[in-house]
């Protein structure tokens, strides 16, 4: 029998124990600040990936907000001509306008986006504003614009002489046949975990090239092309975006991190899914490439793709920063 001076010295040994394992409490609660224990660590997709994290890395190194490393860190592809997929200088759509999607995401589950963006050079910077100063979480085409002038953002041709020759090349057979890695489209997105074990993302490009005039793919869709869940981890996607959003793919490798799998493996079975809703929907997988990249509160990181050529950059206090090629199905 159970007597009142037994429950009270039961109940006290039960608060010792939850106050000595609240290490795995803390992970129930939103903001939990609590450190990964591993430092800082910024992942991004692709070869560009590298200069960007040199840039996220000096905010991150200096103990500064994940939020504000993703986003300095993107507009570093986005604003340089030469990388043809992200922002000045993206390859045009099929009536030879540039048009940008992009989208932001912290720790708080606070979110901005544009799509169909044209004349502005860094759209992850008019995602945030949309995040922080409106009362919408995505605006798009000549609202996006607009919206962007109105805080100050300038208004500049994106289109560099290099693409408007590759655009008019096209234009002789107009034959609409996208590849399967950076060839002729693609992504950088960005995830970071801070010195305080915050999560914070953000993820920006130009879309297909010669694409149909509005169309827009998942970068800039909150669930698809990004998702931050401060609980559990980060992730971000590149590749064919319509296949992406089939899915919900990046709230979905999330998801899969909150069951338990690690970063790698709630990828790999993302890409699992695409390929399972390619099958049901008999669709040849031959010219399809989905890429998944993820990190988890503890700091760790994982990604997989669907074809060989997919890679991303680490950045963190061991290996420092380095190109590393993802795992491949095909």
């Amino acid at each position: 029998m159970t007597t009142r001076r037994n429950f009270l010295r039961l109940s006290a040994l039960a608060a010792s124990a939850l106050a000595l394992d609240s290490t795995k409490a803390a992970p129930f609660f939103l903001n939990s600040g609590k450190k990964s224990g591993q430092g800082p660590v910024v992942l991004s997709t692709w070869r560009f990936g590298i200069k960007a994290n040199e840039a996220a890395w000096k905010i991150l190194s200096d103990k500064g907000s994940a939020l504000d490393a993703v986003e300095a860190g993107v507009k570093v592809p986005e604003g340089d001509p030469s990388e043809r997929s992200v922002g000045l200088g993206g390859r045009p759509d099929r009536d030879g306008r540039v048009t940008l999607d992009a989208c932001i995401m912290d720790h708080l589950m606070n979110i901005g986006s544009v799509a169909c963006l044209e004349h502005i050079v860094h759209p992850i910077s008019v995602a945030r504003a949309v995040m922080e100063k409106t009362p919408h979480v995505m605006l798009v085409g000549s609202g996006a614009l607009d919206f962007a002038l109105s805080q100050g953002f300038k208004k500049e041709n994106l289109l560099t002489p290099e693409s408007e020759a590759e655009w008019k090349e096209w234009l002789k057979k107009s034959e609409y046949q996208p590849k399967v890695n950076i060839e002729n489209h693609d992504t950088i997105g960005m995830i970071a975990i801070d010195a305080h074990g915050n999560l914070s993302g953000a993820c920006t490009t130009s879309g297909l090239s010669n694409k149909m005039h509005g169309r827009v793919g998942d970068s800039p869709i909150i669930g698809a092309g990004l998702f931050v869940d401060n609980e559990v981890g980060a992730a971000t996607a590149t590749g064919h975006g319509e296949e992406v959003i089939r899915i919900a793919g990046s709230h979905t490798v999330v998801e899969l991190m909150r069951q338990g799998h690690s970063p790698a493996e709630a990828c790999k079975k993302a890409v699992e899914r695409i390929i399972r809703a390619t099958e049901l929907r008999n669709r040849s997988l031959k010219d399809i490439q989905i890429g998944f990249l993820a990190i988890n509160k503890k700091g760790e990181h994982g990604a997989y793709c669907l074809q060989r050529g997919f890679n991303y950059a680490l950045y963190n206090n061991t290996t420092h920063n380095q190109l590393i090629d993802a795992p491949h199905l095909r």
